[in-house]
């Protein structure tokens, strides 16, 4: 005997689990139409279910009837013929939706309806139309819940119209007019009470999408403004960056000079030994000291203006330890003489992702905040290691200090206590942002008259 396979159908339980993929199935084909408008777009699937019922059930409900043994009534094949007109329209509707024509498909069924129902109770009566009525408040939800509330009332209308014309005649054959009167109002009000519930219902439906779109709009809106925001904020930030460069450099400039001078001292006395030598090789000598010289000077011209280009941020790979060792003729340039300028990189760090020029910018600011802070002279000293998560990168000064009032607002933008006009105050903010753009992090221990200690941790490439 051949079992019946788990996966099709279980045990004891009438659960047969492929039903939860069958019924999403299902409603993915009827939500799978082209059409633009969503709101369209989410009604179409409900249309579609109504259309496909409005062509089946009235067919099987004649079915039905032609199978009974009862006399057909006067003026029933006529209602018949018009409630099988419906459904041919119904079918028509579903097929345009499914080609994409919403519109086209909501407003040949209400037209449909429109034309016919009155004519049909006209013709055959109130009673021959007895079981096609529970089918009228689909025709009123169509057009309330996806046309509008005018449509809604157009369709009551309809409505009222033929079942006062059907019971008019039904009055006219049996002469019996308090019952079907009573008859008559209690139809209305049902109908009438149908027609408020789904009139309110579309207009709460209406005005929850509406107040939805706005949301929409007002988010969108609000996204928008935000990004420009930020893109403005990057912007401003690139200019103080830049700035920076700029201040910084002059805080170079002296010793650039210096250094300039050195260098021109060497080029005019390698000059002028060659100037006095006959032999080819002495003056050989002399032209490569000059060359030397020369290339030295052209390393310092680069190097200052690739410092203070006005680039946008560029993310490189490199070497932190590497990075820190090239900028200490630099940092001796900033410092007075009077500080002892010292450096402890250790070997084999490995590499980090970060803005090259900035990160070097960084380091120049808090040597000059450093600076500021040892007028009598002291010592300035880098280190940097493997720390927990990253490179670990650290910056010492001798120097006065910081109040815990000054050293809790270390990082605001625009907080310096330096003198007006010697600082701009965003060195830190600025260090502080670009750490934790790069997924770092930067903290400052400071002693009144001991010194200040800022200590910064930046991820290794990944």
């Amino acid at each position: 005997m051949i079992e019946p396979s788990p996966s099709v159908v279980s045990t004891r339980g009438a659960r047969i689990p492929l039903i939860g993929p069958l019924l999403r199935g299902v409603l993915d084909w009827f939500r799978d139409v082209p059409i633009a408008d969503p709101v369209d777009r989410r009604n179409a699937p409900m249309i579609q279910v109504i259309s496909l019922l409005l062509a089946m059930l009235p067919p099987l409900a004649w079915i039905y009837r032609a199978s009974v043994d009862i006399p057909w009534r006067p003026g029933e094949i006529a209602s018949m013929v018009f409630s099988l007109a419906v459904s041919a329209a119904a079918g028509a509707s579903f097929w345009l939706i499914r080609r994409g024509r919403f519109g086209a498909a909501s407003y040949l069924l209400l037209a449909v309806f429109a034309v016919t129902v009155v004519p049909s109770y006209l013709s055959t009566g109130f009673d021959a139309q007895v079981y096609e009525q529970p089918i009228l408040v689909i025709w009123m939800a169509i057009a309330g819940l996806v046309i509008g509330r005018r449509a809604l009332w157009v369709m009551f209308a309809c409505i009222a119209v033929a079942f006062c014309g059907g019971m008019w005649l039904e009055i006219a054959r049996d002469g019996e007019v308090y019952n079907r009167l009573v008859d008559l109002a209690a139809r209305f009000a049902m109908f009438l009470m149908i027609a408020v519930v789904l009139d309110r219902s579309s207009v709460a439906l209406r005005e929850s999408l509406r107040e939805a779109n706005q949301r929409g709009n007002a988010l969108a809106e609000s996204n928008r403004l935000l990004e420009q925001e930020a893109r403005e904020r990057e912007r401003a930030q690139e200019q103080l960056i830049h700035a920076q460069k700029v201040e910084a450099v002059g805080r170079l400039a002296s010793g650039v000079a210096h250094d300039f001078g050195n260098l021109l001292s060497l080029i005019l006395g390698y000059a002028g030994r060659g100037k006095r030598q006959d032999d080819p090789a002495a003056l050989k000598e002399a032209l490569a000291g000059v060359e030397s010289a020369a290339r030295r000077a052209t390393l310092v011209t680069h190097k200052l203006l690739a410092f203070a280009r006005q680039d946008e941020t560029h993310l490189q790979t490199f070497d932190a330890g590497e990075s820190l060792r090239e900028l200490r003729p630099m940092l001796r340039q900033l410092f007075d003489p009077t500080v002892d300028v010292r450096l402890d990189v250790a070997e084999g760090l490995r590499p980090i992702r970060f803005d090259r020029t900035q990160f070097e910018l960084m380091v120049l600011n808090i040597a000059a905040n450093a600076n500021h802070a040892m007028p009598g002279g002291g010592v300035f000293e880098v280190t940097a290691g493997t720390g927990a998560s990253g490179v670990a990168i650290g910056f010492r000064d001798t120097g006065t200090g910081m109040t815990p009032e000054v050293q809790a607002r270390a990082f605001d933008p625009f907080f310096t206590t330096k003198p007006a006009g010697e600082g701009t105050g965003l060195g830190l903010s600025v260090a502080r942002d670009l750490i934790q753009r790069a997924g770092g992090r930067i903290g400052v221990d400071s002693v009144v008259g001991a010194g200040t200690v800022i200590r910064i941790e930046l991820p290794v490439a990944g």
